[in-house]
């Protein structure tokens, strides 16, 4: 009778996760664009940016917050870096593509979401993709079941309408909709006129695919790279004027309640303490000055990066510090922080370490394992720095509390400075990275270079793909 008892609650209580396997967790990994470390209120933003967001810093209170989380400082390289867990430059998606060439992942890579489908995952993806756009490079060749997004970058949404666009034989940029092993639909232009709408509807089919996936045996992974906060930051008209504080306020409270859907969609269908739910970005805030566009958008000061210097396209900790926070109710302790060097591309050996997933053994992976950290087994995250990268050049190198510069760019577009010596910084008593301390430190170089030097050589050993590289592919 008992048994009956149960299955009677499996087949018909609503939000119950007892249908769904508990030996694997699902996995939430919402993934901003352009957003600073110092937008949330769990790092000090918050009110002091316009408007409060109780749901980012409830989910900090809840999970673990990393104030030493890096990425890649372009969007494309983030992109690669973490869904491959290998150094951007290894990919051929070192740089953000300019022109109408082939770009993005061989099918040879192998991704996140293939080895989680792999692993018996249901696997979505909503959003930003930016790392193809041409036949066989779309995420739905890539290990996803279902895609709804945009091939490419934000910005593209203002084309239509400016002058010489229309005859200039670039393809308008389109909303696009693909199940595996189907060839992506068009949905519908991607113009400004659904710019601040197309965050809304990300969220509602993330959380149509959590509905969906629940209540069955198989566990799901949903990739969720918002368009927010992207040049042009437009909100949606539900948030506009809501703040009262200006358009980059109201779009913050927009995604702080697109965040609190999301995981009250966990809660109603009974699967919070069975999945991991990731909260991040890609690289830091964009440095445009609106002014000099044509647009009648936002003009006051954009993004934060809290204490750092820097933004996207320059080496600074502004550009590769992001807000993190990792929440898996019983399993990752609530209401911690760690000021522990963690890099986006470990989480695909960490996922595939917690959710029994393989790992390709024929190529270099440079991400590590941090499910032990994550999990409070070891107080230390075991990643001591990582290589700088500025599209396929080297910038520096982390280590520690410690900076190296080899070479110093103050803005996208800014003078590039290439320096004889590297120039030093002490992270912990000098985060705007302005006063080089190499003497009398010179011992730093000494220990920060062994992993450029090992780096340097496996690049010789395994020689990084080329970009543009055509399919099929296979390493020499």
């Amino acid at each position: 009778m008992k048994n009956i008892v149960l299955l009677f609650i499996c087949l018909f209580s609503i939000g119950s996760c007892l249908c769904q396997n508990t030996d694997k967790p699902n996995i939430v990994l919402v993934f901003m664009d352009n957003f600073g470390w110092g937008e949330p209120g769990f790092n000090g933003g918050g009110i002091t940016r316009g408007t409060e967001t109780p749901r980012m810093d409830r989910l900090a209170r809840e999970g673990l917050r990393l104030t030493n989380f890096n990425v890649e400082v372009q969007c494309t390289p983030s992109r690669s870096a973490l869904l491959t867990g290998r150094y951007a430059i290894r990919s051929g998606n070192a740089t953000v593509p300019v022109g109408k060439g082939v770009y993005g992942l061989v099918q040879w890579e192998v991704t996140m979401a293939e080895m989680l489908s792999d692993a018996g995952y249901a696997t979505g993806m909503f959003g930003k993709w930016h790392l193809g756009r041409t036949e066989g490079r779309f995420p739905t060749d890539q290990g996803f079941d279902t895609w709804y997004g945009v091939p490419n970058s934000t910005d593209e949404s203002v084309y239509y309408g400016l002058q010489g666009f229309e005859d200039s034989g670039v393809d308008e940029t389109y909303v696009m909709e693909a199940t595996r092993g189907q060839t992506p639909k068009k949905v519908r232009p991607y113009r400004l006129d659904y710019r601040p709408l197309i965050d809304r509807d990300l969220t509602d089919k993330a959380m149509d695919f959590m509905d969906e996936n629940a209540r069955s045996d198989k566990p799901f992974f949903i990739y969720l790279p918002y368009t927010a906060t992207h040049f042009p930051t437009m909100p949606h008209p539900d948030f506009e004027g809501k703040t009262g504080n200006g358009p980059w306020a109201d779009l913050l409270l927009q995604i702080d309640n697109y965040l609190g859907e999301l995981l009250d969609k966990l809660s109603e269908l009974g699967i919070s303490d069975n999945t991991i739910f990731i909260f991040t970005a890609d690289n830091g805030p964009e440095s445009l000055d609106y002014n000099t566009t044509s647009l009648t958008v936002e003009t006051g000061p954009q993004g934060s990066t809290g204490p750092w210097r820097g933004t996207l396209f320059t080496g600074y900790e502004g550009g590769l510090r992001v807000p993190f926070v990792i929440r898996w109710p019983g399993k990752i302790k609530g209401n911690t922080s760690s000021d522990e060097i963690v890099h986006a591309m470990d989480l695909f050996p960490t996922i595939a370490k917690i959710t029994g997933g393989t790992i390709p053994m024929d190529r270099i992976i440079d991400g590590m394992d941090m499910s032990d950290f994550f999990l409070g087994n070891k107080t230390k995250s075991g990643r001591e720095g990582f290589i700088v990268y500025m599209g396929n050049e080297i910038f520096g190198v982390k280590w520690r509390n410690w900076k190296l510069h080899f070479k110093e760019q103050e803005t996208w577009d800014g003078v590039l400075r290439n320096y004889t010596m590297p120039r030093v910084y002490d992270l912990y008593s000098d985060p705007q990275e302005r006063v080089n301390v190499l003497f009398p430190n010179t011992w730093v170089p000494k220990a920060a270079l062994e992993q450029l030097t090992e780096h340097v050589t496996s690049l010789k050993e395994f020689p990084p793909i080329k970009a543009g590289q055509l399919d099929p592919y296979s390493p020499k």
